[in-house]
């Protein structure tokens, strides 16, 4: 019982951290990247569709994107939903491409993404404590239906408490990683 408790704590954590992964690859830095506008919806006949449905996304160059779009049709919705998105970013259309400059970062919007990049990260710090807590619930509840002694609630704890304190450690670094990356252009 007690490893699929720690199973269940492992791989929710991993999501976790797969999470926070998805959610700084959104974050815009001064370099082009096609995961900037993954996350973009795009009303398309009247439906909000993600624009990885509608277009390719590639980088040219390293201060380039270019959206490759499928229908033609969908062209004019693909660059407003772009500029009205909140990257602030321009896109440019020529009638089968749409091209966006990524302008570089001055130091006060950095500054901002930092501070957004802290908040994701403290976001995925609070998740892996509540996985903690709930696998502490599940371990807890193991003792009082008496299926499990003392000594091993102690070992079952400090296991998921090295769990939580390694995956804490992670978010940590990823977010080192980005803040460096978000500084650095």
């Amino acid at each position: 019982m007690l490893d699929e408790i720690y199973k269940d704590v492992d791989d929710r954590m991993n999501k976790t951290i797969e999470a926070t992964r998805h959610h700084f690859a959104t974050v815009r830095t001064g370099r082009a990247t096609p995961a900037v506008l993954e996350d973009l919806k795009v009303d398309y006949y009247g439906t909000l569709t993600p624009l990885l449905q509608l277009a390719g996304i590639s980088t040219p160059e390293p201060r380039l994107l270019t959206v490759q779009v499928y229908d033609k049709s969908a062209i004019q919705s693909i660059e407003k939903a772009i500029a009205q998105s909140n990257l602030g970013l321009t896109p440019v259309n020529d009638g089968n491409v749409i091209r966006i400059s990524i302008p570089p970062l001055n130091e006060e919007r950095r500054k901002e993404l930092v501070k957004v990049i802290h908040k994701m990260g403290e976001e995925g710090r609070v998740a892996v404590r509540n996985i903690r807590k709930d696998a502490n619930h599940h371990i807890d509840k193991l003792k009082e239906d008496g299926h499990i002694s003392e000594d091993e609630i102690k070992i079952a704890h400090d296991n998921v408490q090295e769990d939580t304190n390694n995956f804490i450690k992670k978010i940590d670094e990823l977010v080192q990683l980005k803040e460096k990356e978000i500084m650095e252009d």
